[in-house]
């Protein structure tokens, strides 16, 4: 497979890209919407039962080691021509960097190793035609990126509605003497927009669903000269659909509920290994758990069930199932074989796991089409904007970045 063309996308690019996307996606949503978790038997097994057998035979570790890198699995087809198509697609290369100066030791107070990366990424990769006369850090936290921005010597206003992180940010902005003002302000109120000015370059990282989507539109409406978002968390929105921005995203016939966009964030960087062995755990049991639920329901379908304390692990296995099946209001299960369900349940994982690798392939090719839906808006808003990853996907894999500034 050759190479796919790795470069930031601006201009008429952000449109075909985005058109060649939207035709994948939708020839293809019966193999990425059906969920392996929820569902015993998927919609496309049928159709393509060498792939289906061959993913439902392999081990929950070939499973986690194709994780990250899905395409590259050698598997039935058809998803060796599914993974080169959207790797072209999903193809998309770094903005231009420049060298950040060497801050002193108290920038970096308080922010975890993997944080102070991603934000001095993250920075590294904002240049604009016209200097920025003044950041504005949306969804700032305790401001650690606008500290970072702010040291060049422009100001900077950050929004946070958590007051006890505006305390912090501020007392960290005083003592290195920066210029920088923390204020109090959900930006989802209807009063957020008035702190926006046309000479504000706005900054977000990792901003979730709609606080991202609610600066887009106020910094296009009042004119911000500058905008840099890496979105997150496409799913946390209000609505219970997503609600396209752009004209071509809203003339798409793709429709997109909020488990559709969770897909992209099923990509996670390397947990350790005591959180991956709790996680697998909650995973098997609750798998074991829907074998039961189907059966005392006489029904064979998924019951969700809620997010459960951690201590639920260290409860014995048929203590676990009976007290969920209590607390769901099913009957009680009849004495068992708990052992032999218990591992059905990791079986069970096992071929979630791989059977996720196909949907995996269209994780990027739905992230970037969500992004060019922000990048068009802000084009047809009549921002000169750019889209490409500000570090690599093993620092996070929401590495998208898209640069905006008034022609």
């Amino acid at each position: 497979m050759a190479e796919p063309s790795l470069a930031c996308l601006t201009g008429d690019a952000l449109l075909q890209r985005f058109r060649a996307l939207d035709d994948f996606l939708l020839a293809h949503q019966r193999l990425w919407r059906p969920k392996p978790f929820t569902l015993r038997q998927l919609p496309w097994e049928d159709d393509y039962r060498e792939l289906a057998d061959w993913l439902r035979g392999r081990s929950l570790e070939d499973a986690d080691a194709a994780h990250h890198q899905p395409q590259r699995l050698d598997a039935p087809a058809p998803f060796p021509a599914l993974a080169a198509t959207a790797a072209r697609l999903g193809a998309l290369g770094d903005l231009p960097e420049q060298p950040l100066p060497k801050l002193p030791a108290p920038f970096q107070v308080d922010v975890p190793g993997r944080k102070w990366q991603q934000i001095e990424a993250f920075a590294s990769r904002l240049s604009f035609t016209q200097r920025p006369e003044q950041w504005l850090d949306w969804c700032a936290g305790k401001g650690h990126l606008g500290r970072l921005l702010a040291s060049a010597g422009a100001p900077l206003l950050s929004l946070e509605r958590d007051p006890a992180l505006v305390a912090d940010g501020q007392r960290l902005s005083d003592r290195l003497r920066l210029k920088a003002r923390h204020v109090e302000q959900d930006v989802l109120a209807a009063d957020a927009g008035e702190h926006l000015r046309i000479e504000h370059s706005a900054v977000a990282l990792h901003a979730c669903g709609d606080l991202h989507l609610r600066l887009l539109r106020q910094a296009a409406q009042k004119g911000c000269r500058h905008l840099a978002i890496a979105p997150c968390c496409y799913n946390r929105i209000a609505a219970d659909a997503y609600q396209p921005i752009s004209a071509a995203a809203s003339a798409s016939a793709l429709q997109l509920s909020q488990d559709d966009l969770r897909l992209p964030l099923t990509e996670t960087v390397t947990a350790g290994a005591r959180v991956r062995r709790q996680r697998d755990a909650s995973m098997a049991r609750r798998l074991a758990f829907d074998l039961l639920q189907r059966e005392l329901r006489d029904d064979d379908s998924y019951l969700p069930v809620p997010s459960l304390a951690p201590d639920w692990l260290h409860k014995p296995f048929a203590d676990y199932c009976l007290d969920l099946a209590a607390l769901k209001g099913l009957p009680q299960p009849k004495s068992r074989d708990w052992t032999a369900l218990e591992q059905r349940g990791w079986q069970r994982l096992a071929e979630v796991r791989n059977l996720e690798l196909l949907r995996g392939l269209f994780r990027r090719p739905l992230e970037l089409w969500l992004s060019l839906d922000r990048a068009l808006f802000l084009q047809e808003q009549g921002y000169h904007v750019r889209l490409g990853t500000f570090c690599p996907s093993h620092l996070t894999p929401r590495n998208l970045l898209i640069l905006a500034e008034r022609a």
